[in-house]
């Protein structure tokens, strides 16, 4: 009994073991990083109004966001949300910008 056991485990485990690994094929190379536009780098200047410091934040040369730290205080943000050139005022740097895009109307 024992003996035909072996045989039969013998008999199952020989084409697990007669199986050939599958032929694997290299990776390709990712593609290259493409180019940044210069144009598209936020730039940040820095400038001294009175006694507050104001950073101005453009990008294309429009600006978006300002910046206030006064001397004694908490930094204050001004933010134009919706591209008009009216900034609002905000305490807080938002985390999260939902987009207000109109997807469809009646």
């Amino acid at each position: 009994m024992r003996r035909n056991l072996i045989v039969l485990l013998m008999a199952l485990a020989t084409p697990v073991a007669a199986q050939q690994p599958p032929k694997l094929e290299p990776i390709p190379e990712p593609p290259p990083m493409p180019a940044s536009d210069p144009a598209m780098d936020p730039e940040v200047r820095i400038l001294k109004r009175g006694e507050d410091t104001v950073q101005e934040y453009r990008i294309r040369g429009k600006l978006y966001m300002l910046k206030v730290t006064p001397p004694h205080g908490v930094p204050y943000y001004l933010i134009d949300n919706e591209g008009n050139g009216v900034m609002t005022r905000q305490d807080v740097l938002p985390t999260l910008a939902v987009p207000m895009w109109v997807i469809k109307s009646w």
